[in-house]
């Protein structure tokens, strides 16, 4: 059971994103919002209302810090519309297959529970088992779960859109992680208590985070995984981050200190894939060219949009991969084989309503016919996804998580900056997570929408040279002095943008 210091936690966390909004600009107060929300709150821990989704550490940081940018931004409006009436004089205005791409996906993401509502009115039987079939207003709470879900993408798309955001946000994933990182060490030496300490309780199997004669730390998160992951994107922005400070002539040399000891911290934390990752990864980030990253990152992406038609149809190598397993742990191959049964399962189950899935309440997986058992292990969001929502919400979800990132790299005419390659790859990586795993996160989703922004902006304004943005800021200084000739050009010398070197990677 939560103590009552969980509770005050949960529900005093607004108070704190109005503290950061009130002493940070708006960007680093939404980034910190997110990330500290997602690493310092209880898991696995919410209160559940009558048609309200579970109000917990996803619900709280975003809804908070979602109120705030809205605050925020209206004391801005005048001076944002000024700057984007500048740039639409200066050319076209917009990417507007991009924008079209993602707001047609977020759309769908909308519409498909009541697609899935009509088509599942039935119950579910199982021996003693019984599930009710959905009703009509159950799609309403399905609709504002999935929006708050994607809250964090639609602020980083919105706010978090420029190259500039991008590498702020890696600065804040990495000193975060390198804060984070005394705790999991901490809990390396002490097991992982200290959910238990701070909160009053575990959040999850003890059993499963007792690995190789030692620990894998939980901290505050809802599993051990988490942890690595977090750790494995935070070494991944360290190496972006020492590209981008060669690019900037800055010092560079404190990023890969910090790439080393997250490296170090996360081979240390017992977690094998997410340590593959950042081996596999970090070369790519620092040795190969940003178009070569980019387009590494689509590839990526692409396979993991399409990667339950390919599950289907047998062109995963899943016994290759069973084999290898074999070979280095077969207590884990085993582990392994019995994931690929259950996925084989419940994919036949998926396909029994393809179109928009069995949705909640359990109904998309199995149970035995006669003692009404739930036989189902539903680790892979992939699989969860499809078997609730069918290919119109798995269109929906990974799409939008999956497209910005290829239809950057199908851009040519665009500036390359290596914090927003970085961040390409860093999300590719968090895409891999999904697929054995369901730890789709608030920083994973933020990543995301900031690429989404940066793909759909104005083309006038993506290769914005420091004498442009200069330019800008004058002219809305100017109307702010001059606020009662808001209309009246500012008339400036024109000047010559140098194009950044290696701007094309």
């Amino acid at each position: 059971m939560p103590n009552a210091f969980a509770y005050i936690m949960l529900f005093g966390w607004p108070l704190v994103v109005v503290a950061l909004f009130g002493a940070l600009p708006l960007r680093k107060a939404l980034i910190w919002s997110i990330v500290a929300g997602y690493l310092l709150l209880p898991s696995r821990m919410g209160v559940n209302l009558a048609m309200v989704p579970t109000i917990d550490k996803t619900l709280i940081p975003s809804v908070s810090a979602a109120l705030m940018c809205w605050v925020m931004s209206g004391r801005q409006a005048v001076a944002t519309a000024l700057h984007h009436a500048n740039h639409r004089a200066a050319g076209p205005t917009q990417f507007a297959v991009g924008r079209w791409v993602i707001g047609g996906l977020f759309l769908l993401l909308v519409a498909t529970p009541f697609v899935t509502i009509m088509q599942n009115a039935d119950p579910v039987i199982a021996g003693p088992r019984v599930i009710p079939g959905l009703r009509a207003y159950d799609s309403l709470s399905i609709v504002v779960g999935l929006v708050i879900v994607f809250i964090p993408f639609l602020l980083a798309q919105r706010f978090l859109a420029t190259a500039e955001a991008h590498r702020l946000l890696l600065v804040i994933l990495v000193i975060a992680a390198l804060a984070y990182s005394l705790l999991v060490l901490f809990e390396l030496r002490m097991s992982p208590q200290l959910h238990h300490w701070v909160y009053g309780f575990f959040p999850h199997s003890f059993a499963q985070h007792i690995r190789g004669g030692g620990f894998r730390p939980v901290v505050f998160l809802g599993h051990g995984l988490g942890v690595g992951i977090v750790l494995a994107m935070a070494a991944l922005a360290a190496c972006a981050l020492w590209r981008q400070a060669l690019r900037d002539r800055i010092a560079a040399t404190p990023w890969i200190f910090a790439a080393g000891w997250l490296l170090l911290t996360l081979f240390l934390s017992r977690n094998l894939a997410a340590t593959a990752l950042v081996v596999l990864f970090a070369p790519v980030i620092l040795l190969t060219t940003l178009r070569l990253q980019l387009v590494l990152a689509a590839v990526i992406a692409g396979s993991v949009l399409l990667f339950p038609m390919l599950r289907g149809a047998g062109w995963v190598p899943t016994e290759a991969i069973h084999s290898v397993a074999q070979a280095i742990d077969p207590e884990r191959a085993a582990s392994l084989q019995y994931r690929f049964d259950n996925e084989d399962a419940l994919l036949d189950r998926a396909n029994e309503k393809p179109l928009a899935g069995w949705g909640t309440w359990g109904r998309n997986r199995i149970f035995d016919p006669n003692t009404g058992r739930d036989m189902s292990v539903t680790d892979g969001l992939w699989v969860i996804v499809i078997g609730s929502f069918g290919w119109l919400g798995y269109i929906a979800q990974f799409g939008l998580m999956t497209l910005p990132i290829i239809m950057l790299a199908f851009r040519r005419r665009i500036n390359l900056h290596p914090a927003t390659t970085g961040l390409s790859l860093i999300a590719a990586i968090g895409l891999i997570d999904l697929i054995p795993n369901a730890g789709r996160t608030t920083i994973f989703l933020m990543v995301c929408g900031a690429l989404a922004g940066y793909c759909t902006r104005s083309r006038a304004t993506e290769g914005l040279g420091r004498d442009d943005r200069q330019k800008s800021s004058r002219m809305i200084a100017g109307a702010a002095v001059h606020s009662g000739s808001v209309m009246a050009p500012l008339r400036q010398p024109a000047r010559h943008v140098r194009r950044p070197r290696g701007s094309m990677g």
